[in-house]
């Protein structure tokens, strides 16, 4: 007791002491002695801290003495911050709360000051006082564990004003890192140290509140409040708020200092995480969930701009693996945070959903960037594998969430997958995620890569993801996804994708588990094996009755890249089905073609019977020989329009069982020279009587799949084809003139295929005929042959086989010059492309040496490609020369930006079309609910003006009529004649017709 009293005595003597001296120094000394007593009661405790308190020197000017005062206090206090202070807790808090303060302000001022000695001394101590208070608030967090959690407003207070004033200094050093000098690393170590212990100390203040209770929200039922408890649980989430918002702000800081501060970066937002799994939920009411997505997301932003400009300007050399995963690594980071709050706070998350969205399609559009450049495919590869996962996880956190309504989620997925431009939607999006700038910046380093095309291969990029990654998905996510298959091929067909989705190569991880490995494939093929992936997924779910439905719907689709697509799968479907599914398909499909079979459509390769026929012919060989015997039975027995036309879309007769396929073949060739047999006046009776040459088709078009081979040495394929050029000249009638051009077209394409023929006497009576029809005769401009050049095409470039003379009076050599002639000047780029490879593969195999007599100084190849007015002869040869090697590295030569741009120009072709089409139809509909109208006799009667218009052109064709009985007679055999005669006929037919609806109103 003796002891203890002394103490005491000695402890006011001090504590006058202090504060009857004016002298720092002596204070300072005062001080130390103070910390060498031993202070067991709570009572002399309490008068100690309450005295420190006044001792603290308040911000007056930049003094060391001052410094060195404030730090001799809080060494002081640190001596009993580990002690019992259930008595002086809160004037230990009051102590800290006061001492941050000053330390915030002194800092900023430290910051400010100048650089000469004294203000060295000056810093030194100041960083070192700011240590040991850091350190002491660290303590003093840990403490307050240790005590039951405080209920009345006064101290509650008190406790909150000390965890927000530790942590906006600390926030306020974060900021400040970078001119803290040497001191800077120690002092964000303790300061990591305070960010633990308040984290700590909210988990353990959470644990103490009943949140069950809080959720019955007690009082609203009539039932008692007990505000000591409402008080306990307001401080709690007010602590916990003012923690979780500091914190996000502190991961903000760090996070804009490039991701140096790597240690204050994982405990900022590992602690924003933890704190939001706290309370129950409680705090989704009082803190801006939303505002922290949309943070995270604009980091996750920053880092990918910053690498798009850096990168724009240093496209001559490859950039490595490992600055691509130093650039890479913090917006996983980020992302995963992200994943992890949006995943405990799905619905606070759905308000900003188009934030987050955007964020999504940004990282698939700048994957596509990589993808794009050959120097950063190195990049593309880290970014696949670090991103892609954690990406798509932002996206499922929302559309897997069972606390979102399925409407919001089919919201979400329809904003993400819509028919509209992306640019159009952009009008309400936040201002920290600015899309249409960011895509801008992405596009600095590739101006053939612009923002609209960009965005778009991002979004099929992305909802190829989506397709790989639906295995977690709940069924009514998956359900949304299958109508969202249509959109896909909408955007297919788009010009500024269709090139792209070609030619682009993307790495796909390929494998499972620890073998998993990035593979290049291209685009196309990626997005159908995801396709493929999503059909496993759904087929044993109520999705698959819609996905089935997809397929069906667009059976016909017009984009033959769509109609590719939808059979890939179909032929996917039937590899892997059970045995009685792919009997109902295929069964299905043939009871189709018989609805479509006409003779009419049989020749036309678009029409609906060809197009289900080559549909048909793509699942036989994808099926079993059973399958293949039974259709091919059913054809032959059925009808010989279903049987040409399978055979013209490549039936698989090396499918089927050896018997069949014996006697399937020996039926070909017998049937096609028993026809090419029969005498001229019975091929006018077969046309006349609607049957199409069947067997020449059906040979052909098994000659051309090479399932079939002819060794017969007859002449009678040549003269056949002798027999249908010359009728082809004379015929009877249209129709018959109509009906040997599609045999001439075949008979070319059989002789192109029997090499043995090339060879004999009669094949110079051939050439001579077919110079005859296309150049000097007077069929040569009919339209119908322009139809046969890509035959004649193929039937020239066998002439190589042929032995043939360079002499100028040689009548068989000029024709065949000639011939290629008239094929080289042709412009359009197709028969360019057939003309250059039936040439190359002649002078391949010919023995002439004079090759330059096969072509025109006009031929298309030899022009400018920019003017198109100059022919050159040297063009021509480099022109052939790249086209040759082109052929020759078909498989790994890079496409060039011309072919790129040839690609474009036929999307927008073909998307016309699809256009033109879909108009038709509404067309067609809207003519029906006007027959309608007039079935149902509403007459409306034409306003005066056009009924006048109406005489007046009956009058006009009366006047012209007139006239033409007073042209010169000797004018009615030149061209001009003939065509003023056929339009005057065609203006009389349209006059008529409009006379007659004129009548009808």
């Amino acid at each position: 007791m003796a002891t203890e009293s002394s103490n005491n005595s000695d402890l006011q003597i001090l504590l006058e002491s202090i504060r009857s001296s004016d002298i720092v120094e002596n204070r300072v000394q005062l001080l130390a002695k103070l910390g060498e007593l031993d202070l067991p009661e709570k009572t002399h405790l309490a008068s100690l801290v309450e005295s420190l308190i006044t001792f603290w020197e308040d911000f007056t000017c930049l003094d060391a003495s001052q410094c060195m005062l404030n730090k001799s206090i809080l060494q002081v206090a640190a001596k009993y911050v580990d002690s019992d202070l259930s008595g002086c807790l809160l004037q230990f808090l009051a102590l800290g709360t006061k001492a941050g303060t000053w330390c915030g302000k002194h800092l900023k001022m430290t910051l400010m000051s100048g650089t000469d000695s004294q203000e060295e001394e000056h810093c030194d101590c100041f960083f070192q006082l700011l240590l040991d208070f850091l350190s002491l608030s660290a303590a003093s967090a840990t403490a307050l564990t240790r005590y039951p959690v405080f209920t009345d407003n006064d101290s509650t207070i008190i406790v909150e004003s000390f965890v927000s004033e530790q942590l906006s200094l600390i926030k306020d050093v974060v900021s400040e890192t970078k001119r803290i000098n040497s001191y800077g690393s120690e002092v964000l170590r303790v300061a990591q140290m305070v960010i633990d212990a308040v984290v700590r100390l909210c988990k353990e203040y959470s644990l103490v509140v009943n949140w069950d209770a809080w959720e019955a929200k007690p009082g609203k039922d009539g039932s008692s409040v007990d505000h000591k408890e409402e008080n306990m649980r307001n401080h709690v989430i007010n602590i916990t708020k003012s923690t979780t918002e500091k914190l996000c702000e502190m991961g903000i800081l760090a996070a804009n200092d490039g991701g140096s501060l790597v240690t204050i970066l994982n405990v900022s937002w590992k602690g924003v995480v933890t704190l939001l799994q706290l309370c129950k939920g409680a705090l989704a009411e009082r803190v801006s969930v939303q505002g922290i997505i949309v943070a995270l997301i604009s980091l996750v932003i920053e880092p990918l701009r910053c690498a798009a400009m850096a990168w724009s300007t240093l496209l001559e050399e490859t950039i490595s693996a490992i600055e691509a995963r130093r650039t890479f690594l913090p917006v996983k980071f980020y992302l995963i945070n992200a994943v992890k709050i949006s995943s405990l706070y799905p619905c606070q998350t759905y308000f900003v959903y188009r934030e987050l969205v955007q964020c999504v399609i940004v990282i698939s559009s700048f994957r596509i960037l990589l993808s794009f450049e050959k120097l950063l495919n190195t990049a593309s590869e880290v970014f696949s594998e670090l991103l892609e996962k954690t990406s798509m996880d932002l996206l499922t956190s929302l559309l897997n969430s069972a606390e979102v309504k399925l409407e919001h989620k089919f919201e979400l997925l329809d904003w993400l997958f819509t028919d509209q431009r992306y640019s159009n939607s952009l009008g309400d999006s936040s201002s920290y995620c600015r899309i249409d700038s960011i895509i801008e910046m992405f596009s600095l380093s590739n101006k053939s890569m612009p923002q609209e095309r960009l965005l778009l291969l991002g979004r099929v990029v992305l909802f190829h993801t989506l397709l790989r990654y639906s295995v977690g998905l709940e069924e009514d996510v998956q359900n949304i996804i299958t109508r969202k298959l249509e959109w896909f091929l909408d955007v297919v067909v788009d010009d500024k994708v269709y090139s792209s989705v070609l030619d682009m190569q993307i790495p796909v991880p390929y494998g499972s588990g620890k073998t998993i490995e990035l593979v290049w494939q291209p685009m196309f093929s990626a997005s159908v094996n995801a396709i493929k992936t999503f059909m496993i997924v759904v087929s044993a779910s109520k999705c698959w009755t819609e996905l089935e439905a997809f397929l069906l719907e667009n059976l016909f689709h017009p984009h033959f890249l769509c109609w590719e697509i939808i059979m890939e799968l179909w032929c996917f479907l039937l590899r892997h089905a059970e045995t009685n599914m792919v009997n109902d398909i295929v069964d299905k499909f043939y009871s189709l073609m018989r609805l479509l079979a006409s003779p009419e459509s049989v020749l036309i390769p678009s029409s609906p019977l060809r197009k289900m026929g080559r549909a048909i012919c793509l699942l036989l060989a994808n099926g079993t020989s059973s399958i293949v015997d039974r259709i091919y039975s059913s054809a032959v027995g059925d009808s010989s329009v279903i049987y040409v036309a399978l055979f013209l879309e490549g039936f698989p007769l090396n499918s089927l069982s050896d018997n069949i396929r014996s006697n399937a073949k020996q039926k070909i060739v017998t049937d096609y020279f028993s026809f090419i047999g029969s005498p001229n006046d019975k091929l006018s009776t077969a046309c006349s009587s609607g049957v199409f040459g069947i067997p020449v088709f059906t040979l052909s078009a098994s000659l051309q799949s090479q399932q079939v081979s002819i060794s017969d040495v007859e002449m009678k394929s040549l003269n056949f084809l002798v027999t249908i050029i010359r009728n082809f000249k004379n015929p009877a009638d249209k129709l018959m003139k109509e009906y040997y051009h599609k045999l001439l077209s075949e008979a070319l394409g059989i002789v192109s295929n029997m090499k043995h023929l090339y060879k004999s006497d009669e094949m110079e009576e051939v050439i001579l005929e077919l110079q005859t029809l296309f150049i000097s005769g007077v069929t040569a401009s009919d339209p119908l042959l322009y139809r046969c050049k890509p035959y004649l095409a193929l039937f020239m470039g066998g002439l190589g086989e042929m032995e043939m003379s360079e002499n100028d009076d040689c009548v068989k050599s000029s024709a065949v010059w000639e011939l290629y002639h008239t094929l080289f000047r042709e412009q359009h780029w197709a028969l360019v492309h057939l003309a250059i490879a039936a040439f190359g593969y002649f002078a391949a195999r010919t023995s002439c040496n004079q090759l330059w007599r096969f072509v025109p100084e006009n031929a298309a190849l030899s022009y400018d490609l920019l003017s198109g007015n100059e022919a050159n002869e040297e063009r021509f040869m480099s022109e052939l020369k790249a086209f040759l090697e082109k052929e020759m590295a078909l498989l790994t030569i890079t496409p060039s930006s011309e072919q790129i741009d040839l690609l474009m120009k036929e999307g927008v072709v073909l998307k016309e079309k699809v256009q033109k089409i879909s108009n038709i139809h509404t067309q067609a509909t809207e003519r029906e609910e006007i027959d309608a109208d007039i079935q149902s006799n509403k007459r409306r009667k034409l306003p005066d003006g056009i009924s006048r218009g109406v005489e007046l052109l009956q009058s006009g064709m009366k006047v012209i009529s007139d006239g033409l009985s007073q042209w010169p007679q000797n004018h009615f055999e030149s061209p001009e004649h003939d065509m003023f005669l056929s339009h005057i006929s065609k203006l009389k037919d349209v006059i008529s017709h409009i006379v007659g609806m004129a009548g009808d109103c």
